[in-house]
């Protein structure tokens, strides 16, 4: 792939000639005048970096799943409408030209919003819309963007056509070309900042994005792109900028920080690498953070060979907070030196949301609203995910119901249409629902906010027990009479609720008395105990048999049917050919929780 116009960006904007320019003059901090005979006052200058993670399609405070504003327990707003009007405060506060912002990925996925943009009225078609978050980007004036790992979801089309789009960079240092291994996307940029004393500060920012990528949306980039380690390509281009004249770098990393990866040793690179990265690459002064959807007010790491501390900020995904990075530099030995820096977090629900960014989506979001609201079906009963994560919930049936349906028809007439049908499926949102009576888009589509696709792979017994171990470490262990408090019960280990699978078309208890690894109890097929040895096919999404959550067995497993698209589309068009959806057709309890032998429930 031959490197686009923006991937020269920033090799041009180090050399000086076209380097990108934050613009027009400012009002510097000064020093003050101190008494005649004494040492000429240092030159100071201080500048404040803002910046977003995790955005995913948020530019309304709008729930389109529940069609109604956003809320949550915290109170809680959304979106890149409240951002602007904190963007805004920060620029008349500071000076609209000592500032940037910036933002470290993820942002092309997640709404109905974003999903609308492209799939249902794609904006790679020809004569197709802007997208909305570019529109909104745009109009907010970002400086740089990071790609994230769900940038890579709906293809490198959609993504190339969303870079297009944007009045800024989109940055990868470690995107790479699979046959040049040259970087795919710009790696980073510099700007400059002007200051009172005619010396210009110069902001580099280096953008790094997650290896993850590599398993998780293997079949849009295999072939076409690699995505080695964050830590190798900091030490790689960090000097670089250096050598060209940055008085300041920051890393906009879609990468956590604690150093843990969901995706085990499938790769040699680390997910959550952003605090190794502050450890061990020197020349650094602050890391914006994304991926983990933590908040992240403040962090400082040490620098293992240099012992400088370098500060880390990750705001709250989907437009929640606003990091602020706010650097004071000193003017010495004939060049712009890093004095201080700090970081803080701003909450948008401290403010309205913009309506320059409203009134310019308005049309947009109308659009997706009747989108989302159109009736599919209907439905006998009302099902909620409310109580999923621990007991075995209809509306989890429902979807492993449509995927074992999907996978059977695709493999039917063929050498494996014999074999049992496994399922798994996750409790992606507590709060998702499919009401009595009339069935919309947004009722299903709430049971699957993720663009995953639909796999079917080979396991044995031992294997299916061996995954159905490690999905039960996600119970916290309780010994047997002691009370059981459900808000408690779950989540061990961090363990996200995504990464809890519950599978049907077999039956077993999980023994949460026992410790992790001795969990699964009486697991059997047509009520005979599972036989090691036996071979079973387990309808699975794409992020689960690509390594996702780190489960045994299924991404070494054959791959014998595979779907291209989305299971949230999948039971939408269920729903439409049913017409009429009853849990007396599909639902079962298949497993649930004991302690000795004893259900819990």
């Amino acid at each position: 792939m031959p490197l686009n116009r923006r991937t020269f960006l920033g090799r041009s904007a180090a050399a000086g000639a076209g380097a990108a320019m934050a613009g027009g003059a400012v009002a510097g901090q000064a020093a003050a005048v101190e008494p005649v005979g004494r040492r000429r006052p240092a030159k100071r200058y201080s500048f404040t970096v803002m910046g977003t993670t995790d955005l995913h399609g948020n530019v309304f405070n709008w729930d389109y799943f529940t069609d109604k504003e956003f809320d949550d327990k915290a109170h809680n707003d959304v979106g890149l409408a409240k951002i602007s009007t904190l963007v805004d405060r920060v620029r008349e506060k500071r000076g609209r030209h000592n500032t940037l912002l910036i933002d470290a990925g993820d942002t092309i996925q997640g709404t109905q919003l974003s999903y609308y943009y492209a799939k249902v009225d794609p904006i790679t078609a020809r004569r197709g819309p802007v997208h909305p978050m570019a529109q909104a980007m745009n109009a907010i004036g970002y400086d740089a963007a990071a790609l994230g790992n769900h940038e890579f979801n709906y293809g490198i089309p959609v993504l190339r056509k969303f870079e297009e789009q944007c009045d800024f960079p989109l940055l990868g240092a470690n995107a790479l070309d699979a046959k040049t291994l040259r970087p795919a996307f710009a790696p980073y940029v510099i700007k400059r900042l002007r200051t009172p004393y005619g010396r210009d500060v110069r902001v580099a920012v280096l953008g790094l994005t997650n290896p993850g990528i590599a398993i998780w949306d293997k079949a849009h980039v295999g072939g076409k792109m690699v995505f080695p380690g964050l830590e190798e390509q900091a030490a790689h281009w960090v000097p670089r900028l250096r050598s060209m004249g940055a008085d300041v770098v920051i890393v906009s990393a879609h990468s956590g920080s604690s150093g843990t990866s969901s995706y085990g040793d499938q790769l040699p690179y680390v997910e959550n690498a952003a605090g190794l990265v502050a450890e061990r690459v020197a020349g650094i002064d602050a890391i914006l953070v994304g991926h983990a959807h933590a908040e992240i007010p403040e962090h400082f790491v040490t620098h293992v060979g240099t012992g400088k501390r370098v500060v880390l900020s990750e705001p709250l995904k989907w437009g929640q907070r606003l990091t602020l990075f706010d650097f004071e530099l000193v003017w010495e030995g004939g060049r712009w030196s890093v004095e201080g820096v700090g970081a803080s977090v701003l909450n948008s629900n401290e403010v309205a949301e913009d309506r320059k960014i409203t009134s310019l989506l308005g049309d947009e979001h109308a659009k997706v609203v009747a989108y989302v609201n159109q009736v599919i079906g209907t439905s006998v009963v009302a099902m909620s995910t409310a109580q999923a994560p621990w007991k075995d919930e209809p509306i989890i049936d429902l979807i492993n119901e449509v995927q074992t349906e999907t996978v059977r028809a695709g493999l039917a007439g063929g050498e494996y249409a014999g074999l049992p049908v496994l399922s798994q499926a996750s409790c992606f949102s507590r709060t998702a629902g499919v009401p009595e009576g009339e069935v919309t888009i947004r009722d299903a589509a709430g049971l699957y906010p993720f663009e995953n696709t639909l796999e079917a792979r080979l396991l044995t017994g031992a294997q299916l027990k061996d995954y159905l171990e490690y999905s039960a470490r996600y119970f916290v262990q309780t010994a047997a009479g002691a009370v059981v408090d459900t808000s408690k019960l779950t989540n061990a280990g961090g363990t996200p609720d995504y990464n809890y699978d519950a599978v049907s078309g077999v039956s077993y208890d999980i023994d949460i008395a026992k410790p992790v690894g001795a969990r699964i109890v009486d697991l059997s097929f047509e009520g005979v105990a599972v036989d090691p040895a036996a071979w079973f096919v387990l309808a699975v999404n794409n992020y689960r048999a690509g390594g996702g959550g780190n489960f045994p067995h299924v991404p070494g497993a054959k791959q014998v049917w595979a779907d291209s698209d989305e299971i949230r589309n999948t039971i939408i068009n269920w729903v439409k050919a049913k017409g009429s959806v009853d849990p007396a057709g599909f639902a079962s309890v298949g497993w649930r929780l004991t302690r000795d032998g004893v259900p819990v429930f």
